[in-house]
């Protein structure tokens, strides 16, 4: 009969050490709880407090949030680790710095795109090298930006797509940013034949820029003769208009048409592309209805 009670006195001494062990661990519970209650309370203050320091500073919402998010992690991470001293007093600071510290590093490793997207979008927030409405090209990425997350830029195509650009494919190639300023100088090459005055041409084109509504005053429009072609003398006419993509397209467009209508009024010609093939022996065209002639081989010969 003993030996059967055995196993429930057994049982009973460890559901009796357990219950003690758990009242015995409530004030550290309570204590963890509290703490917990107090990180959550620093970290919406010290957030908000950051994000109004911003403000003040007239940072980028982007800027704000990221801030605000990297604020908040670093309360949270440091109550945490409050927390677990509090729970388990076997656990020293120094072993759970070293615990985080090797967490860390494999998390690091397992998550390495994710930290280092991360880390560009923070320098890009803070450079400010584009804004929210900046039409941007990188590689074969080119569009509006429509926002910067900490993570990930949305660059809304010129066709309508929208693509997600990791930053650190931004901020690790270069970046070329069409409407930095307001105003950008555009360039269209002009070709007119060899027997042109080319200062007649010159004037022609400078009166045709000076009438059009999309070519700025201040700079004055330049033309200048830059080569020899192959078949033309080449201008290059430069003029500043509208930075945005779609000023350029409708200036281009004015620009082209009036210079053409201007050429043909003037009797000015653009030339075709021709080239001109000269040959050491003469040549013999066999063939030839009607006799022969210079350089002409008799028919049947």
């Amino acid at each position: 009969m003993e030996e059967t009670l055995e196993p429930l006195r057994l049982m009973q001494d460890q559901v009796l050490a357990f219950g003690r062990s758990f009242f015995a661990w409530l004030p550290n519970l309570a204590f963890a709880a509290l703490v917990i209650l107090i990180v959550w309370l620093a970290a919406r203050i010290l957030g908000r407090a950051v994000v109004r320091l911003l403000q003040m500073r007239s940072a980028r919402p982007s800027l704000q949030l990221a801030m605000q998010t990297l604020v908040r992690s670093a309360v949270w991470l440091l109550g945490l680790l409050i927390t677990a001293v509090i729970l388990f007093p076997g656990l020293t600071p120094t072993r759970a710095l070293a615990g985080l510290g090797i967490g860390s590093l494999a998390v690091g490793l397992a998550f390495q795109d994710i930290f280092e997207n991360y880390l560009a979008g923070l320098l890009i927030l803070l450079r400010k090298p584009m804004r929210i409405g900046d039409d941007i090209e990188c590689g074969d990425v080119a569009g509006r930006v429509e926002v910067i997350t900490i993570r990930d830029s949305h660059i809304r195509c010129r066709s309508g797509e929208l693509i997600l650009v990791p930053n650190s494919y931004l901020y690790k190639n270069p970046v070329r940013v069409l409407t930095d300023r307001g105003r950008r100088r555009i360039e269209l090459a002009v070709g007119v034949a060899y027997d042109t005055d080319l200062d007649h041409a010159r004037e022609v084109i400078r009166g045709v820029l000076a009438d059009l509504g999309t070519v700025d005053r201040i700079p004055e429009p330049e033309v200048y003769v830059t080569a020899f072609g192959e078949s033309s003398i080449d201008f290059v006419v430069r003029w500043w208009t509208g930075s945005a993509p779609p000023d350029e397209l409708r200036s281009r467009d004015e620009v082209t048409t009036a210079i053409k209508r201007a050429l043909d009024e003037a009797g000015i010609e653009i030339p075709f592309p021709y080239r001109t093939l000269t040959f050491r022996d003469p040549l013999r065209l066999q063939g030839v209805e009607g006799g022969s002639g210079p350089g002409k081989e008799p028919a049947g010969a």
